[in-house]
């Protein structure tokens, strides 16, 4: 089902043995923590990048959203398995960068959103593929090559960038206002969720679908925390919402770090099954990855 580790060319373990183990997962257990911190996660991002490109020089904040987005990226390989403080640190950096690559599009080549969403659509179309046709899963339980992981964060940042644009078309493009449209993709994000547990679909497709989805619940919700009252948002602002989520996200990492709660105890190996999806458990079920 899963192709194996040597299954990867030997000159390429060899060489990024210093970046990853070939062997160890690199992901945490899916459980209710997961889908918190990556929402938050996701706000944060936006409250982070919205504060950015106001307050410094927008291809200097982009600049440095990159940097960030490296170095964490960095840090993620460099270490041997799962470890919540890299994990979280890189998909927090994805969030701020990610959002500023949809917003570039816009911002700075006028780009409209509906475009950009069936630009960045396609992007993680073509990275879904690329892993499929290489990897021969999509599960994120099965990230425990260098390639793999790649693969992964591709998919990451891609989800990433048009969850971005599509809540930004439409919170603006089609006037729905943040608040509305973040009460959407809350009721989007159910569509899975009672897909996987009511009428059995592919574990993989229902977790893929909410991690996009969650992207714009919270992308809609910062903004309307962050934005002004005149355009329909609470004017908080958004450095102090970035601030605030900030902490929030640093305490919960801190407690997965500490009770190694969402560490994966053994090699999940299933088809399609529960360990890909929805926090809480469910009898494996056999179904195509």
């Amino acid at each position: 089902m899963f192709a194996r580790r040597q299954d990867v060319p030997v000159t390429e373990r060899r060489f990024l043995t210093w970046l990853t183990r070939s062997g160890a997962l690199r992901v945490p257990q899916i459980t209710v923590w997961f889908w918190v911190i990556k929402a938050l996660s996701t706000a944060m991002g936006e409250a982070t990048s919205d504060y950015s490109v106001h307050r410094l020089n927008p291809k200097l904040a982009v600049c440095l959203g990159f940097v960030g987005f490296v170095v964490a990226l960095v840090l993620q390989y460099s270490r041997h398995r799962y470890i919540a403080w890299t994990y979280w640190l890189a998909v927090v950096m994805v969030g701020v960068f990610g959002t500023m690559a949809a917003d570039v599009l816009h911002v700075g080549f006028g780009v409209p959103y509906a475009i950009s969403s069936g630009l960045y659509g396609v992007v993680l179309l073509a990275v879904f593929v690329g892993w499929q046709k290489t990897e021969k899963t999509l599960s994120i339980h099965s990230v425990d090559t260098p390639r793999r992981e790649a693969f992964y964060w591709a998919s990451v940042v891609a989800t990433f960038a048009l969850g971005t644009a599509v809540g930004d078309l439409t919170a603006t493009t089609f006037h729905l206002g943040y608040l509305a449209s973040g009460l959407i993709f809350v009721g989007l994000v159910l569509v899975p969720a009672v897909g996987y547990w009511r009428f059995g679909w592919n574990a993989i497709f229902a977790f893929w679908f909410a991690y996009v989805v969650t992207r714009p619940i919270g992308a809609s919700f910062a903004d309307y925390m962050g934005k002004p009252r005149i355009v329909g948002g609470l004017g908080w602002g958004d450095g102090r919402v970035a601030v605030v989520l900030t902490i929030v996200i640093f305490c919960l990492v801190a407690f997965l770090a500490i009770t190694r709660a969402d560490v994966q105890r053994a090699p999940v190996v299933a088809r399609g099954g529960a360990e890909e999806g929805l926090p809480v458990a469910k009898p494996s079920s056999e179904g195509a990855d």
